[in-house]
Formats: C-alpha cells, sequence, structure tokens
C-alpha cells in the first residue's frame, strides 16, 4: 500500500490536463469509449428500511475521467505521468495494457444511536458520528478485470457536519431530531487506503435475450477509519447487462463505472431504455477496526466491542435509460458490535449519467 500511496498523487494532477468530451450526442450517434465522461451519485438511507439509526445516512458524488490510455501519445501530456500509469499498471500485475481511469469522489457518512430522544451519552448504543471525505482512485481494467486503488482524505468529528447534515433532511421532512449530538466522536483528521479487485468469472447468454454473469470482488483497506479485508460477488440476470463491474456503492472500492465497450456509453441514442436487469451481492468483512465503533484513536471517547466479521447482503435491480443508469438496493447488514439489538437495513440508490 506504501508503494501505492508513493505513485498515486502524481496521478490525480493528470486530470488538470484533459478537456470534457462534446456534450449531447445526437440521435443515432454513438459515445466514444476513450472520450466518455461519468458523474455518479450515490445514495444510502436506512429510511428505506423504515429505521432511522447506526448508519443513517450516506452520499456520495463521483466524476470518472475519460480512458487514460488513449492520452498515452499525446504530445499535451507530459510523459513522466504515462511512465507514473506503467509503474502503477506493473504495481497491479497487468499483462497487457488496461484502460485508465481516475475518479475523484466526495462523500459524506452519517451514524447514530438508537435513541433519538436521549441527550445523555448512552453507552450502549453506537456513537453519533459524521465522516466528510475527498477520495481519489485510479481504474485499470480490461474485459473481464478491474483493480481500483483509493486515497481518502477526510475527517471524522463535528467538522464533517453530521449534525447539520441531519438536521437539514429533518427539517424538511418534518421528523423529529436527534438530541444527542454534543456526544459524537472528536474531531479526527484521516487517511484512508483501499485496495479492490473485481473479476467478471462468466457471462452466459440465455433464451429469450437474457444474460447471466457474475462478478466477484476482493480487497483491503488500511487506515484511521477502518482496516478491513473483503470478499464477496454480484450475480446479475435480465437483458443487455452493462459491461461494468456490477452495482455501484458507497463503500470504499464500490466504484465501478470505467467506460468498457458495450455498455451504456457505446450505444445509439435513439432508443429508449436499453437492459433491465435483477442482482443481488453480498459482501464480507473480517475488521480490525472501524472508527465509527471503537471510537476516535488518539483521544477517549464513547466506544463499542465491535463484532470481528459483518456481511452485507444486497437485493435489488437496475436499468439503463439512453445515457442514464439507476440502480436500487435493499441492504441487510449483520450486527456490526455487541449486543446490538439487531441486524441494519437501508436502501441504496445510484444514479449515473454518462457523456
Amino acid at each position: 500500500m506504501q508503494a501505492v500511496l508513493k505513485y498515486f498523487s502524481p496521478i490525480a494532477l493528470s486530470l488538470s490536463l484533459l478537456s470534457p468530451a462534446a456534450g449531447a450526442t445526437e440521435s443515432g450517434s454513438q459515445l466514444s469509449l476513450d472520450d466518455a465522461w461519468t458523474v455518479n451519485l450515490y445514495l444510502e438511507n436506512d429510511l428505506f428500511g423504515e429505521t432511522d439509526q447506526n448508519y443513517t445516512n450516506g452520499i456520495r458524488l463521483s466524476w470518472v475521467s475519460p480512458n487514460l490510455t488513449s492520452y498515452d501519445n499525446d504530445p499535451n501530456v507530459p510523459q513522466w505521468i504515462n511512465k507514473v500509469n506503467d509503474r502503477l499498471d506493473k504495481l497491479l500485475g497487468f499483462k497487457e495494457t488496461p484502460a485508465r481511469n481516475i475518479v475523484i469522489s466526495l462523500g459524506q457518512l452519517i451514524y447514530t444511536p438508537e435513541t433519538l430522544e436521549a441527550t445523555e451519552l448512552l453507552e450502549d448504543e453506537r456513537p453519533y458520528a459524521g465522516y466528510l471525505y475527498l477520495g481519489f482512485a485510479y481504474h485499470g481494467r480490461t474485459e473481464n478485470r478491474l483493480d481500483s486503488v483509493e486515497v481518502n482524505l477526510g475527517i471524522v468529528g463535528p467538522s464533517a457536519l453530521g449534525e447539520q447534515a441531519q438536521d437539514s433532511i429533518h427539517n424538511l421532512r418534518g421528523f423529529d431530531k436527534f438530541q444527542g449530538w454534543d456526544n459524537q466522536l472528536n474531531d479526527e483528521p484521516t487517511l484512508q487506503l483501499v485496495y479492490e479487485n473485481k473479476l467478471r468469472l462468466f457471462k452466459h447468454h440465455l433464451p429469450m435475450g437474457l444474460e447471466q454473469d457474475f462478478i466477484s470482488h476482493a480487497g483491503a483497506a488500511l487506515g484511521a477509519v477502518a482496516i478491513y479485508a473483503n470478499i464477496g460477488g454480484e450475480y446479475r440476470f435480465g437483458w443487455d447487462l452493462p459491461e461494468d463491474f456490477g452495482t455501484s456503492a458507497v463503500r470504499p472500492g464500490g466504484d465501478n463505472s470505467a467506460p468498457g465497450k458495450g455498455d451504456i456509453r457505446l450505444r445509439s441514442v435513439d432508443k429508449f431504455i436499453y437492459g433491465l436487469h435483477g442482482f443481488i451481492s453480498v459482501d464480507g468483512r473480517m475488521v480490525g477496526r472501524d472508527i465509527f465503533i471503537d471510537g476516535n484513536t488518539w483521544e477517549n471517547s464513547h466506544r463499542l466491542d465491535k463484532e470481528y466479521f459483518v456481511a452485507d447482503v444486497a437485493v435489488g435491480f437496475s436499468f439503463l435509460v439512453q445515457n442514464w443508469k439507476l440502480s436500487y438496493a435493499q441492504v441487510f447488514r449483520t450486527k456490526e458490535f455487541k449486543g446490538q439489538p439487531k441486524h441494519h437495513e437501508y436502501g441504496s440508490f445510484t444514479l449515473s449519467y454518462t457523456w
């Protein structure tokens, strides 16, 4: 991970050298793989599970660059940037030159206890916490493989504006406010390194134009926010499966929208709906640290005894409409700390636009 961090920072600078492609395409035209840009909006909230507690809200906006590989011979791009890209490819073990993308993200996570009326510290319930972060990720992908290296710079505590964000939502929707935010975790700057590998293990064509595929993922995270190793997969079934790497999520390493031939970025826009599919995904994590359960790293704060194995199961659907992709999943998460009364449930919505 140290080697990844060493070579990552200069790559992010390459974004300033690139300019977006032309805007909307005419009917019947096709989007270019090398010039495609993507913006993703992720929203996760437990109101979809009819609760307001634990992991109560997550939002992230991410921006995916065009394929940087197409700029290898561009005289406007300094050669040292291409050399850094090549070294990352070797570090990740690519045997052929992959399509490369940079992803920039801005996100916020909010955690609250179960009891909203109490102003005192609730020692047996989850700590109040907000997390605000800026992320930079490198994607290297081939037809059936996607590697993501991510660096997140952020802050946990009052400066993450979790209380203000939640109060604004509750004011808008006329809900009662949580009264114990004075007990939230203390301010703590964070650095998080994340790696995840995704593999398309199979893709089959079925009768009636249906398709199915299975995409595995495995990764690890290191930093003040979380230390874990995770593994899982996603099964998809439907019409015109996109050639991406599954359904995106707010979690680190969840982005998978690097452009790929045959998916929404290359389809003509004279057709309204391109594809519809359902999916089920599973992610299991061995957790060494979770700041939202373990509390602040360097200061005394509210903390609980965590569960060392946590699993998510998600069931949902996704469809493509011209340049848009919309996905929704209902996520079921096992208990995260000792004494937690029951599992947690929340909804996850993703909206992506490519131009």
